[in-house]
C-alpha cells in the first residue's frame, strides 16, 4: 500500500456505474417480484453497499477507509438494469475502488439471482463516472 499518512484529510466522493442486459421476460419477472430468490433489486443494492464496506478485504492493496456514505441504485430500463454507486468519505485517499466494487457486486448479485431463468445476461460498461475531493474548511 502507498503511504498516505502525510496527506491532508479531505472530503472525497466517487461515483461508478455499470449495467446488465437481460431478456424482457426476465425484467418482467423482476418487476413483478416473481424471482424465486426474492426481491432482486433490493438485495442487489444491499449487496453493493456491503461490497463497498469490504473493499480493502477484496482488493489487496486498497486502504481500509472509514466510509461516510454508500448509495447504490439499480434502475430497470428497456434492455436490462443500470447500476450506480456513490461513495463518500472524509479521508486521505479516494473511494473510487469502493464505488467500482459496489457496482460490480450489485451487478453480480443481479446475475446470480436471475441466472436460473436467463442464460443470456451480459454485464458491461463498469466504469468510474466521477471523483472529487474538497478541502475541509
Amino acid at each position: 500500500m502507498v503511504f498516505t499518512g502525510e496527506k491532508p484529510e479531505q472530503r472525497r466522493t466517487a461515483t461508478a456505474s455499470g449495467r446488465i442486459d437481460m431478456q424482457p421476460e426476465t425484467l418482467k419477472l423482476v418487476a413483478d417480484n416473481m424471482m424465486k430468490k426474492g426481491d432482486v433489486i433490493t438485495v442487489a443494492e444491499i449487496a453493493g453497499i456491503q461490497a463497498a464496506k469490504q473493499c480493502s478485504k477484496l482488493i489487496p492493496l486498497c486502504h481500509n477507509i472509514t466510509l461516510d456514505q454508500v448509495s447504490v441504485r439499480i434502475e430497470p430500463d428497456a434492455k436490462g438494469m443500470a447500476a450506480s454507486a456513490t461513495v463518500r468519505c472524509t479521508g486521505r485517499t479516494g473511494v473510487e475502488m469502493e464505488a467500482l466494487t459496489a457496482v460490480s457486486v450489485a451487478l453480480l448479485t443481479l446475475y446470480d439471482m436471475c441466472k436460473a431463468v436467463d442464460k443470456t445476461m451480459v454485464i458491461s460498461d463498469i466504469k468510474l463516472i466521477n471523483k472529487e475531493k474538497h478541502d475541509i474548511t
